[in-house]
């Protein structure tokens, strides 16, 4: 019978810089098969190490959503696993464009000379035409006059004086505790606070540095 030679699930972790539980959840999600067992434990040879190493570049470096990178991970057939990652790529692209706006906005308003922007600033009326859906409303007679001229979207819309709505005061979609992306919400079991395994890794090594 052949000796079965490689690390523990807490060295394959360690070797990694993640928690033994990650490599639980990634076995549970699909995203890496099961390795052999000695004795009822994990044993991972250099192929598994590969592996997860492969699953921590696409997962962590790579933000893949697993069920995506498990077309990596596991050496399906064809070329699934391209398409996934192309896909990706093109999430991030439109990512990245969201995040140079944001940030040339906020360089932009750092710029602005004045102490009260909201009182004072002579450029936003054609800020909030450029950067916000007022730009798709005739302004001309001021913003009051655009508002009113509008109907209200919902069937709830004719009830805010009585009832605060729930985008009005923050209450209406769980959000990501790292990345801000929203929650799926689940019917029973505790609420979630990651909007993925990654997330929740992130998390973790956060507090693991600052500890």
């Amino acid at each position: 019978m052949g000796v079965h030679v490689g690390a523990s699930i807490g060295q394959a972790a360690a070797l990694f810089d993640i928690a033994p539980s990650t490599l639980r959840w990634w076995e549970k999600t699909g995203l890496l098969p099961a390795p052999p067992r000695v004795n009822g434990r994990r044993v991972y040879d250099e192929q598994a190490l590969r592996r997860v190493g492969v699953a921590y570049l696409c997962c962590l470096t790579g933000a893949m959503p697993l069920s995506q990178a498990a077309s990596v991970t596991t050496g399906q057939a064809g070329k699934d696993w391209q398409e996934n990652v192309s896909s990706q790529v093109a999430r991030l692209d439109g990512e990245l464009r969201r995040l140079r706006n944001a940030r040339d906005y906020l360089l932009h308003l750092l710029r602005c000379p004045d102490d009260d922007v909201v009182a004072e600033c002579t450029h936003l009326a054609g800020e909030l035409a450029e950067h916000t859906p007022v730009g798709d409303v005739a302004v001309g007679d001021g913003l009051v006059a655009a508002a009113r001229s509008l109907r209200p979207r919902g069937s709830d819309a004719v009830r805010d004086e009585k009832t605060r709505r729930r985008d009005e005061d923050g209450a209406g979609q769980a959000r990501c505790a790292v990345c801000g992306d929203a929650l799926a919400t689940t019917a029973r079991g505790r609420p979630r606070k990651y909007c993925s395994q990654a997330c929740r890794q992130r998390r973790y090594r956060r507090s693991a540095a600052s500890s």
